[in-house]
């Protein structure tokens, strides 16, 4: 299929591009992560052991056990895409059509997907708390996000860098949940950008859904909601429950003289990455979904 360019009639430099948000999730990326140099597998060792007992003074100490298995970590995601611009019609646009269409096509399509397929990974995971599903209103929503924080509370799960992501769709309600009192303030701002000491972080609808389909690319490109697939409301994430590993993310850019098939400039983009639940630390993700319709 042939690209569809429009050349520039005038130089005006401002590009009318789509507007779509920076990744979300980033803001959960490991200090430090198992390295999968080399490998598309890692082992990560559990270990458990048994709690006290009775110290006897006649046998001494009860013995205890100690448990140590591993899991196992695989990557499972590589994508990619290749974009091709002609040499004429770059130049006839001013030289903007392919550099905008390369920074366009990692902020619209390659984040979008990267945040959805993370959150739909975390939703799936098993051994994770999960809520009823509900539609919330502005008097059940607060209500909603303390039971998670007790629910994670009774896990023991660490409150300090615990993480609470809320649909956008829901950011209204959020907002009206809170009473406030204005005074005579010449700029006013009623949203609530963090919770009894949990940073709020609102996410697009499209990226926040409990499974997502990813199209290959040969009738469809990109992601789309799973079939069976929920809308998140919201969920309460303790980032060391969870890994994000993107092992390779590489753009390659060809000019139009390195370029040997066509006269045109390329741009070829690979990806591979992955996101993981720890079985052990599971209950340090909460989630909270709408109803199925």
């Amino acid at each position: 299929m042939a690209n569809a360019i429009e050349y520039a009639q005038k130089f005006v430099p401002i590009i009318d591009a789509i507007y779509k948000g920076a990744s979300v999730t980033n803001g959960m990326d490991a200090a430090t992560r198992p390295d999968f140099t080399g490998t598309n597998e890692v082992k990560v060792l559990k270990v458990s052991t048994t709690g006290l007992g009775d110290y006897s003074r006649e046998t001494g100490y009860p013995k205890g056990d100690v448990t140590a298995a591993w899991e196992t970590l695989q990557l499972a995601e590589e994508r990619g895409k290749e974009i091709s611009i002609d040499r004429l019609d770059n130049e006839e646009t001013l030289g903007l059509t392919f550099g905008t269409v390369t920074g366009d096509f990692m902020r619209l399509q390659v984040v979008p997907e990267l945040d959805a397929y993370r959150f739909a990974k975390y939703a799936s995971a098993a051994g994770i708390s999960k809520a009823t599903p509900a539609a919330l209103t502005k008097d059940t929503v607060l209500p909603a996000i303390d039971e998670a924080a007790r629910q994670m509370d009774a896990d023991e799960v660490p409150l300090e860098g615990r993480r609470l992501y809320i649909s956008s769709d829901l950011k209204p309600v959020v907002n009206q949940a809170v009473t406030r009192q204005w005074g005579s303030d010449t700029g006013v701002s009623n949203v609530l950008n963090g919770y009894n000491g949990m940073p709020i972080i609102y996410v697009p609808k499209t990226r926040f859904y409990t499974a997502i389909t990813l199209n290959d690319g040969s009738t469809n490109w990109g992601y789309a909601k799973g079939a069976t697939a929920a809308d998140i409301n919201f969920m309460l994430i303790y980032p060391a429950a969870i890994l994000q590993v993107v092992k390779f993310s590489l753009p390659k850019i060809f000019t139009p003289d390195e370029n040997q098939e066509k006269d045109a400039w390329k741009f070829q983009f690979r990806e591979y990455h992955d996101a993981f639940v720890y079985e052990n630390k599971a209950k340090g993700v909460y989630l909270h979904t709408a109803p199925t319709v």
